[in-house]
């Protein structure tokens, strides 16, 4: 296999590749624009590698796109570049629109061109491997319910609405083109290497400085939290395993409200980090409240906030044996852990210098 990652400068995609160069003998190329959300910092252990091939590009430049395809000839195509925070899709849905659709759009014409000049079997063993979210199906109003794959689309915010359309795409392109597809959607991701303007990472940066922990509404809104790299090994196993034309969900099997994601990570933080005492730390947290709880803020709740998404992962489990490692109480110490023991990557992503020196940029 030789796996072209779009996007893999970001949390998930950074997650895929690093998976790639630990647990398999593929070669693997990383095509990232390296937007604010791209961090090459995050694959600092990949750039020795001689299997790893790094280009910067937008996915909107067919051009180049064509020229990568070219030159990496991918037999797998893993689809994770895209615009991802709900609140910015909000208050500019522009970049989201290009990014996500036009993007999509133009990626998919590049591989179908690709594709075409393939002979067998390389033709028939190819891929192209689409990344989406579970928040394409709107929310849910039963406690019971579960998203499947069958689930009708309701898309409630621009970002989760330019994600279902270019889910959309992609199954058009399989059905009049026959470009082998397949499609992930997975449900809310944590852990290590994650942008901190997401929730749990903000939450854990925003309690050691001393700042207020933000919740929306009363936090009542439900989510299933699936562990990043419990996600990248799904996403390698459906891209080489996958059945063409399929979707695939790929969910934690955790479901939390948000306020106790918040409260869970101000625990955690009390028993490994408390105010006062940080001798053990690499770093000397600002916070100087009794309990981090104290800083839990009730705002007003964001425009279109869904109520509930929880994912039926069945099929997956079923069809290609995949199931979570991990429970939201192990990865989530696992991540407050990390967050303790890196400094240096968030704090050079809160300044902003991760921006000015990128790395790995070797291809």
């Amino acid at each position: 296999m030789r796996v072209l990652v779009t996007g893999g400068s970001g949390f998930i995609g950074s997650a895929v590749i690093r998976y790639l160069n630990q647990y398999t003998q593929f070669k693997f190329a990383n095509l990232d624009k390296l937007t604010y959300a791209g961090n090459s910092e995050s694959l600092s252990g990949v750039y020795s590698s001689s299997r790893y091939y790094f280009y910067k590009a937008d996915i909107c430049n067919s051009e180049f796109l064509e020229h990568v395809l070219r030159e990496f000839r991918p037999t797998h195509v893993m689809h994770l570049a895209a615009e991802s925070h709900v609140d910015r899709s909000i208050d500019g849905p522009s970049d989201f629109i290009q990014t996500n659709i036009i993007g999509t759009f133009t990626l998919l014409e590049a591989a179908r061109r690709y594709w075409l000049t393939l002979g067998e079997p390389e033709k028939t063993d190819f891929r192209f491997h689409h990344i989406s979210t579970d928040e394409v199906y709107g929310d849910l109003v039963g406690s019971k319910d579960l998203f499947s794959e069958k689930t009708a689309y309701a898309p409630s915010s621009p970002y989760s609405a330019s994600k279902a359309s270019s889910d959309h795409l992609v199954r058009a392109w399989h059905r009049t083109y026959g470009l082998p597809v397949v499609i992930t959607n997975c449900s809310n991701n944590y852990g290590p290497y994650h942008f901190p303007e997401k929730l749990i990472p903000h939450m854990i940066l925003n309690a050691l400085s001393g700042r207020p922990l933000p919740v929306y509404g009363d936090g009542s809104q439900v989510r299933d939290w699936l562990y990043v790299e419990d996600h990248a090994r799904a996403l390698v196993k459906v891209a080489s395993e996958g059945r063409v034309g399929e979707t695939y969900n790929i969910g934690g099997h955790n479901e939390k409200r948000n306020l106790e994601v918040v409260e869970t990570i101000c625990d955690l933080l009390q028993e490994m980090a408390p105010p006062g005492s940080y001798q053990h730390l690499k770093w000397r947290p600002t916070s100087q409240v009794a309990h981090y709880r104290n800083l839990i803020t009730f705002v007003e709740d964001r425009p279109g906030h869904d109520a509930r998404y929880a994912i039926d992962a069945s099929k997956i489990q079923r069809e290609l044996g995949w199931v979570p490692e991990e429970s939201f109480e192990t990865g989530i110490r696992k991540t407050v852990q990390w967050y303790l023991d890196n400094p240096d990557w968030w704090q050079r992503v809160l300044s902003g210098e991760y921006q000015l020196g990128r790395l790995g940029e070797k291809a």
